[in-house]
């Protein structure tokens, strides 16, 4: 069989195409909430959610993101069907030592103003694991907060950058 020059380039394309979409990282999406209240719009914006891989055996885990509310909001809790415990810590550096501090009251996010979760600071720690966060899986992630609703966002499990 054979094509002529130009359904061959369209063919070429389209695979190129379908595979580009195959390779994007799932990671660099972004989730959005906005909820209308008495006429005043909340937008919650979350980008880049990932997981660090975990050994197996592992009991714990840790996730990372980017998020901006527009209004003053926290994050009051997390969840997810894969460990038993979530929270939000915030890793500090005290007398030469790292220490992780859980944050019980949550997270403040001020309006307008992008906060970005990650290594060696502020994170979502996930204990009680189920099973290992196995690279090129996703862990879905519920928060909920304190003025907007809760939303789940699939955070992609990979090595940092």
């Amino acid at each position: 069989m054979t094509m002529k020059p130009t359904v061959m380039a369209l063919f070429l394309a389209a695979c190129a195409a379908s595979i580009g979409a195959c390779n994007r990282e799932p990671d660099k999406a972004s989730t959005k909430t906005v909820v209308e209240k008495d006429g005043a719009k909340a937008v919650v914006e979350i980008k880049t959610a990932w997981c660090r891989p975990s050994p197996n055996g592992a009991q714990a885990g840790a996730c990372y993101l980017t998020i901006k509310s527009s209004v003053a909001n926290r994050i009051t809790g997390l969840a997810t069907p894969l460990a038993t415990e979530a929270a939000i810590h915030d890793m500090t550096m005290a007398n030469g030592m790292m220490t992780m501090t859980p944050m019980p009251d949550g997270l403040p996010l001020e309006a307008g103003k992008s906060i970005e979760l990650a290594p060696g600071g502020k994170h979502l720690m996930l204990v009680g694991l189920t099973g290992p966060l196995v690279e090129g899986t996703s862990v879905p992630l519920t928060l909920t907060f304190s003025a907007t609703p809760a939303m789940t966002v699939q955070a992609a499990v990979r090595q940092p950058e």
